[in-house]
């Protein structure tokens, strides 16, 4: 079991914060607004951390707040006291000022995880709104990213500019730290004490390296050659109702379409409603290799057994180029589904935007694994509002299916089905499954 959070002022604003992200952290956490408002002078300062805690002016503000009561007997949820109200506008403040609503602790806590885990459900609603905000503002600046645990990277020139004043500001916070402790002789000024958020070292995987990695099957998982979790087993019950909400009553000799093969663990399901097309799309050679083997339920004897040429086929390329054939031959599936690896949001984002249009009959169904964000709750639920309104701008509508995840042995870093696998990719207890269809 892990320790206790400890959340007390005296932990999280530590002896070697300057005295300039002290007097920050103090008015945040004391929800002083008059006073942090003369302080917020230069941007940036709505982020600066604590060198050692990470600690920002909004986890301050969040975690002054200290955990909401227990609902009494017959109340759905605890009224919120005066404190959350102060807060409420510290936060509102700090978001103008542009506090970065992701930026995670020592405890690898963003502000929003800490008011989720104290039961500050107003609080933790702030932060998912501005989540929301933010992503839709890199949409509207085609400076699209996964959305990040820890510090942001952006390729758009103006959110580069927005990341190296903040940079700016924690470096020289950090400077002054180090030359305070140097005074004494603690430190060499010349190596200034700066926070460093756990996931710092964690490197993304691109499209264009998992393309070119070497891939692993065995008997629960499919792993690349850093031992990031391509598929897994643990998946199927997600991918049985994934087939069910996108086929009701299991009907057969619908047209399926199905974007990235991994383990053919849904392929196999919508294979045994025999549908009247099955399309899948691979780019992966190790994959396609996997498929072409003699013992493959899906290899050229497979394509040979399709009602007529070309029903059953694996298409061999990236979607992007794929998906063009398809809509250039006129191509029409009841069912769609969608789960690549190594892409981001953006990328899902322009297939539901620009492709399924083209794509889905007017009648029919499109759902995608949902695994936006699924390290962290906020994420999930930042990801989740931002999906339904990307998708109604496409003309769809999305619903969400929501269903419990055995935890078991998915609870803890390297043990269980995470036993050889590098980064756990799933934390959540509820699985969001997508619906989409068009509008009306």
């Amino acid at each position: 079991m892990p320790s206790p959070i400890d959340d007390s002022l005296q932990a999280r604003i530590s002896p070697e914060c300057p005295q300039e992200t002290r007097d920050i952290l103090y008015h945040a956490w004391g929800h002083d607004r008059s006073g942090l408002k003369k302080l917020l002078n230069e941007r940036g300062k709505a982020s600066i951390q604590d060198p050692r805690t990470g600690e920002t002016p909004l986890h301050a503000a969040i975690r002054a707040c200290g955990p909401a009561d227990e609902p009494t007997e017959g109340e759905e949820e605890q009224e919120e006291d005066g404190s959350v109200e102060e807060a409420r506008e510290v936060i509102q403040d700090l978001f103008l000022n542009g506090a970065i609503w992701n930026d995670v602790d020592a405890n690898n806590e963003t502000p929003g995880c800490v008011a989720y885990r104290l039961g500050r459900k107003a609080l933790y609603n702030l932060c998912v709104d501005a989540g929301v905000r933010a992503e839709l503002l890199f949409a509207l600046m085609d400076g699209y990213e996964e959305l990040s645990s820890g510090e942001e990277e952006d390729d758009n020139e103006d959110a580069d500019e927005v990341m190296a004043e903040q940079e700016e500001a924690a470096a020289a916070a950090a400077t002054a730290a180090a030359e305070a402790k140097a005074q004494d002789g603690d430190v060499d000024a010349e190596e200034p004490l700066k926070f460093i958020p756990p996931d710092a070292n964690e490197i993304p995987v691109t499209s264009e390296e998992y393309l070119k990695s070497k891939l692993t099957y065995d008997d629960d998982k499919l792993l690349d050659s850093d031992l990031n979790g391509v598929m897994m087993a643990w998946e199927t019950d997600i991918m049985r109702r994934s087939v069910a909400a996108l086929i009701p009553g299991e009907e057969q000799g619908k047209r399926v379409l199905n974007i990235g093969f991994g383990m053919g663990i849904i392929d196999g399901m919508f294979a045994d409603l025999k549908p009247s097309k099955h399309h899948i799309i691979e780019a992966h050679p190790a994959v396609l290799e996997h498929i072409s083997k003699p013992d493959s339920k899906f290899g050229s004897e497979w394509e040979k057994s399709g009602p007529e040429e070309g029903a059953y086929k694996v298409f061999v390329g990236k979607w992007q180029d794929v998906v063009l054939q398809l809509l250039e031959q006129g191509e029409l599936y009841d069912a769609i589904y969608f789960d690549t690896f190594g892409e981001d949001y953006s990328q899902l984002r322009t297939f539901f935007m620009e492709h399924v249009p083209g794509l889905l009959d007017q009648e029919g169904r499109f759902s995608f694994f949902n695994g936006l964000g699924a390290d962290r709750r906020i994420c999930y639920d930042v990801y989740t509002k931002v999906v339904e309104m990307h998708c109604a701008d496409a003309g769809l509508d999305v619903e969400w299916e929501e269903s419990d995840v055995d935890m078991e042995k998915l609870d803890e870093d390297g043990e269980g089905e995470w036993k050889g696998v590098r980064r756990r990719y799933w934390t959540l207890d509820k699985y969001r499954l997508p619906v989409c269809t068009f509008m009306g």
